[in-house]
């Protein structure tokens, strides 16, 4: 592939990226609202955006090997197709007031979100050794679009349709339209035929290098820190009287923090290095937390939101980056898979512990609880480095 045709890829990526946050982040900003009007104890209400994170953390596993023996086009067209599903679904449940239908719903949203997480790995595909993390960063580069229209789409649309967020899952499935089209026309190189059937060294041996597990501990643990606080923002941010607007505001910055340094972060990666690139983001967390614990006025949850959505990018990008480094060819659907496994395993605890320290502790007790989580993605990083450069 020439370098001319590996940035259309790339580019193609990103605006599938797009997509995949327009759909997840309009997601997070309607389904806690709307599990909170449907759910019959105020508790369950975050249980919908535990559902996307349960259904991704079930997918991940087959969507990496799904792709290794047909290809990252088909896989990519299959998410696409639950997404329409999905937000239809939600759309279903909202009009006869199910909350188990939501459910329904949000689950397979997760599946999608399961499969468009292999689009950073497809950019690992498609580029070249040289600028690999760069390719990686500039596909979830696209989230910004996400992070700007997905709010904007909840906004506008809450109220267009009766019930309240109707239209707007339901705009949802034309976004999934827009992602099935980009979706066919990417051409990601496949596997050979041998690598396809070669199955490389046994997991546990990938899993218990070093760097495997630094890379893992900085998407797991970043994604659970992110995950914790941004699930329970709009709750909290209801809690204090702040109006649905100012919610859209916040997570729209938030989105921004997560994916804006997306277009620096692969040069600083290869200036600063690795180790670097993920200590800076565990201190970004740990300054969110020292923001969130001292105030909730509109201003201490935009510093808060943008400090961790920043945080979050070093990290994934960072562990993105080392985990392609820690396999071979034949090796990258488990090595891929139990990565996202476990990312989302994470994420689908902190989902559902957010709604319920939300209700039982308040927005500081939440923010406590993710210190442990940012403390020992920096001990492990630490640990890596120290082994990387004896």
């Amino acid at each position: 592939m020439t370098p001319r045709q590996q940035k259309q890829q790339i580019a193609l990526l990103a605006l599938a990226q797009a997509f995949l946050l327009i759909n997840g982040v309009t997601m997070i900003a309607l389904s806690g609202l709307v599990g909170l009007a449907l759910a019959e104890e105020r508790r369950w209400a975050t249980l919908p955006v535990t559902c996307t994170v349960v259904g991704t953390a079930l997918t991940t596993l087959p969507a990496a090997f799904f792709m290794k023996h047909h290809g990252r086009r088909a896989g990519f067209i299959l998410g696409a197709l639950l997404g329409i599903v999905a937000a239809l679904l939600c759309a279903l449940a909202v009009y006869q007031h199910s909350f188990w239908l939501l459910c329904l719903g949000t689950l397979v949203a997760g599946s999608y979100a399961a499969i468009g997480q292999q689009y950073r790995f497809a950019a690992a595909d498609v580029a070249d050794v040289s600028w690999r993390p760069r390719a990686i960063s500039l596909t979830l580069a696209g989230g910004i679009l996400g992070g700007i229209l997905g709010p904007e789409i909840a906004k506008h649309s809450r109220d267009l349709l009766a019930p309240p967020f109707l239209a707007s899952y339901l705009a949802l499935a034309l976004i999934g339209l827009g992602a099935l089209f980009t979706a066919s026309r990417l051409q990601v190189p496949g596997l050979s035929v041998q690598q396809q059937r070669a199955s490389g060294r046994p997991l546990r041996a990938l899993m218990t290098q070093p760097a495997y597990l630094a890379a893992l501990c900085a998407a797991a643990c970043g994604y659970g820190v992110m995950n914790l606080l941004m699930t329970a923002t709009p709750l909290a941010m209801d809690l204090c009287a702040h109006p649905f607007p100012a919610v859209a505001f916040i997570l729209e910055w938030h989105v921004i923090g997560m994916f804006g340094p997306s277009f620096v972060t692969g040069t600083l990666i290869r200036r600063c290095s690795l180790p670097a690139v993920l200590l800076t983001g565990a201190g970004l967390m740990a300054a969110c937390i020292a923001v969130a614990i001292t105030g909730v006025s509109l201003m201490h949850f935009w510093w808060a939101l943008t400090l961790l959505g920043v945080g979050w990018n070093f990290l994934f990008i960072g562990g993105t980056a080392l985990l392609t480094e820690s396999c071979h060819p034949e090796e990258r659907a488990k090595a891929q898979g139990a990565n996202d496994f476990v990312v989302f395993t994470v994420q689908g605890v902190t989902s559902l512990a957010s709604g319920a320290m939300i209700s039982a502790s308040g927005w500081y007790s939440l923010n406590l609880l993710a210190i442990p989580l940012v403390l020992l993605t920096a001990a492990t990083t630490v640990w890596w480095w120290r082994r990387y450069s004896a």
